[in-house]
């Protein structure tokens, strides 16, 4: 073997190594997937959501369904729940919350409900900026989310905003906004009803 092809071949075998340790190995498994961002633009500005794909896979999966069908463009955000004593007359536990929903002209294309996925699973919490799905009775969620404005531990699993201690499925959070979603909370409203309400202009994907 001459001098060329001894270096070429060592070359080759010094690089091996490496090339087989850049290889995934059969079998291994995928990391959680990273969170998604979403942007809503109402006519009060923009509110960028981040959406906790690892921890709230079921919710989130629902969620983006509703955004990649267009389903949040021309939706509203229809409710505002403050600390005012003509807002929450009837509830000994206090909340404050933005309520909002898909396209009313569009209900009919609402997806089934989706099972609740409770904050003593997932370990989110409903802090200031969590973004959460709205229910009646558990694994009763549709289309409708709403914001928290200020930490609402009542919301969380064995909290007592609703009757059943199983609270909300928290599945994100506002990173962008919040001075936007603080501006709909106190936006004119008849009772909890925002008059009118705020619309949601368009909601995608951040690329």
């Amino acid at each position: 073997m001459n001098t060329l092809s001894s270096t070429c071949l060592a070359v080759l075998l010094a690089l091996a190594p490496a090339a087989f340790a850049a290889t995934p190995k059969m079998g291994s498994k995928p990391g959680p997937p990273e969170p998604v961002r979403v942007v809503m633009l109402t006519d009060k500005g923009e509110i960028e959501l981040e959406l906790d794909a690892a921890r709230a896979p079921k919710t989130v999966k629902n969620f983006l369904a509703y955004v990649d069908a267009g389903l949040y463009d021309g939706g509203v955000f229809h409710r505002t729940v403050k600390l005012k004593p003509d807002n929450q007359p009837n509830n000994t536990v206090k909340i404050e919350v933005i309520q909002g929903g898909i396209n009313p002209t569009r209900q009919s294309e609402q997806r089934p409900p989706i099972a609740l996925e409770r904050t003593n699973e997932t370990g989110l919490k409903h802090k200031d900026g969590t973004v959460s799905m709205a229910r009646d009775t558990p694994d009763s969620a549709v289309s409708d989310f709403f914001i928290c404005i200020g930490d609402q531990p009542e919301l969380d699993h064995g909290g007592k905003r609703n009757p059943d201690g199983q609270g909300f499925g928290a599945f994100g959070k506002v990173v962008r906004g919040m001075n936007v979603v603080r501006s709909i909370q106190q936006a004119p409203a008849n009772g909890q009803a925002l008059t009118p309400p705020v619309k949601i202009l368009r909601a995608g994907r951040k690329l």
